[in-house]
């Protein structure tokens, strides 16, 4: 049965469309939690490829310099292609084993002192409850409340810790279940990565069917320069990563500070995020510290509060430039609303959505309501024009007409 474009100029089609519509507006905005849940169980199911292509989009600029810098002599593009995918993931399995071999000791001796001395903290901090309630005694302040109900709940924590300490164990567990997932979704991506050529092709060739030349082309170009821009944040990020966690572990090497290996993965990881990741990292590595020494955690804190201050001024904009280029204040935005709708990675991607979009604002929409008003604006001129030539033909048209009578009059006043 052959679909009739004409039965849409029919009113009561376009109003029985108007109200279909309505319903299913109506009818998403009413059940979003199902529509939620769905979305949740459709990316469920391809949550690895998801993963997979994140990874392999995040490895492949490693595996471009290892391409084209040093196995750039090799004729055969599969094989060189395919040996630089090699090296990659043997670089960042390497250096994922050197971490996991280095940070675990650690993270176990931290978690044992802590559940060994959890009554010497709760002992201190009792103390100094009680410190504050003799000195709050003489004050017009009334602290009791605050004190008793700081009381309970240590005393609450306290009671809860042993208790349920089988519960934090199965959690654990229960979060090693997904190293299944990472480790399909690192398999996908040495596929993705090795057939990264054949994949661009493919897709290529259906944009350009789909596309006419003009917006493939267009369409194109937008793409490229936002993966440049990603390519430029992520490779950005990572060298303001190490350089943060290098200066961190030299720091406590010098200082004699205790778990330097793992206060600085854990600020080197968090200084991924922008903003709020330096602080979060702050916090984390200050309490690792202050169960051992609460000196030690203030010299951490000092030093971090100096680090941040040189990476904010001087080590990130020398590495990205001018490149991004975005208000500040647009990506707080950015990264309040993408963390509070995708958590960690809104955030991640908080500043290159920024840019992008500050791109698409400044390169698209604008040039498009410019073009639209300058047109509006040639339009107003060209009828203006039109106007003042047909209200000069008709003040020429007047004077002629006049002149025709007068002749006229002329020659029936001859003698016949």
């Amino acid at each position: 049965m052959k679909f009739n474009k004409n039965i849409l100029k029919n009113r009561w089609a376009s109003n029985a469309l108007a109200i279909s519509i309505g319903v299913l507006v109506y009818l998403f905005f009413s059940h979003l939690d199902v529509v939620g849940r769905c979305i949740a169980a459709f990316f469920g199911f391809i949550n690895p490829v998801i993963i997979a292509l994140i990874i392999a989009y995040v490895m492949d600029p490693l595996t471009k310099v290892f391409e084209h810098y040093v196995f750039r002599r090799m004729r055969r593009e599969t094989a060189r292609r395919n040996l630089a995918v090699v090296c990659t993931i043997l670089i960042i399995l390497a250096g994922f084993v050197f971490l996991m071999v280095a940070l675990i000791p650690q993270i176990v001796n931290s978690i044992i002192i802590f559940f060994n001395n959890v009554n010497v903290y709760a002992d201190e901090i009792r103390t100094l409850l009680a410190n504050l309630q003799e000195k709050a005694a003489g004050s017009r302040f009334d602290f009791s409340k605050i004190l008793n109900g700081g009381q309970a709940l240590l005393d609450t924590i306290v009671g809860k810790i042993p208790s349920n300490v089988d519960s934090i164990i199965n959690t654990s567990f229960s979060i090693g279940r997904n190293i299944m997932t990472w480790v399909i979704a690192v398999i996908m991506s040495i596929y993705f990565l090795a057939d990264k050529s054949r994949l661009q092709a493919g897709f290529g060739k259906l944009m350009h069917a789909i596309l006419s030349e003009r917006m493939f082309q267009s369409s194109c170009k937008f793409w490229n320069h936002c993966n440049t821009i990603m390519i430029r944040y992520i490779v950005g990020e990572l060298l303001d990563a190490l350089i943060i966690g290098v200066s961190n572990f030299v720091f406590f090497l010098i200082a004699g500070l205790p778990y330097n290996l793992l206060i600085s993965v854990v600020v080197g990881v968090t200084n991924l995020a922008p903003t709020f990741g330096p602080i979060v990292g702050g916090v984390v590595g200050a309490f690792i510290l202050v169960l051992n020494n609460p000196w030690h955690a203030l010299w951490f804190i000092i030093f971090t509060i100096i680090l941040q201050t040189i990476d904010g001024y001087v080590i990130k904009p020398k590495l990205f430039g001018n490149t991004l280029g975005v208000s500040s204040v647009w990506i707080l935005v950015c990264i309040i609303v993408g963390g509070r709708m995708f958590g960690v990675p809104g955030i991640l991607l908080a500043i290159p959505f920024a840019a992008i979009s500050d791109y698409v604002y400044n390169n698209y929409i604008l040039v498009v309501l410019e073009n639209r008003k300058s047109k509006r604006r040639d339009r107003e001129q060209a009828q203006a024009e039109k106007n003042g030539h047909e209200a000069g033909r008709n003040e020429s048209a007047e004077p002629a007409s006049e002149r025709r009578e007068e002749a006229a009059d002329e020659r029936g006043a001859e003698p016949k």
